[in-house]
């Protein structure tokens, strides 16, 4: 089995295929996902209640001794959710403090994400699209399938309603809140 906290030194380098360029400046729709902390969020309210949130968005967190889809690590960008989660975790305060919310997102169900929240001790709630309703218009975030459709890394940057900044492709995924942190303290 894999340790999903573990990032293997010859993980393949995802390129920028364009599939996010048309991003910046679109609103987020109005599309309530489950949450970890309970209930729904309203996607077009993110932004809103400080300067910025920022929502990272991963195919899966592995969970320990589970085997991940076939050829997970051969996939550019798949493989290093758990220490992306992990990343944002330790930065949280740091973010915060940027005048920003942290929220992640993946097609993972909420049970299995409130599993990886609580095993984590992740400070910020997860939001479940397990429909890949955000795959479609307006959004089309870019997905690859591996035993069913995922998300390409990415973080969204949103402020009152917009996206303001895309990060895509992520890489390394372990020291990407790194990365979104430098940004905001700059913005």
């Amino acid at each position: 089995m894999t340790d999903p906290n573990v990032l293997p030194a010859d993980l393949p380098v995802p390129t920028d295929d364009g599939a996010a360029d048309h991003l910046p400046g679109m609103a987020l729709p109005s599309i309530e996902l489950p949450s970890t902390a309970g209930g729904t969020v309203s996607l077009d309210g993110l932004g809103r209640d400080r300067p910025r949130t920022v929502l990272y968005v991963y195919p899966m967190t592995g969970k320990p001794g589970a085997a991940l889809p076939d050829g997970w690590n051969n996939i550019p960008g798949a493989r290093g959710c758990t220490p992306e989660s992990c990343a944002f975790r330790d930065h949280h305060a740091d973010l915060a403090a940027a005048g920003a919310d942290v929220y992640g997102l993946s097609t993972q169900s909420t049970a299995d994400q409130a599993e990886a929240a609580e095993r984590l001790h992740l400070p910020f709630p997860l939001l479940s699209d397990e429909g890949t309703l955000l795959a479609g218009p307006p959004l089309q975030l870019p997905t690859f399938d591996a035993d069913g459709l995922r998300y390409r890394r990415l973080t969204l940057v949103i402020a009152d309603g917009l996206i303001e900044h895309v990060f895509y492709p992520v890489f390394p995924p372990d020291t990407h809140a790194s990365e979104v942190l430098a940004w905001l303290q700059k913005a």
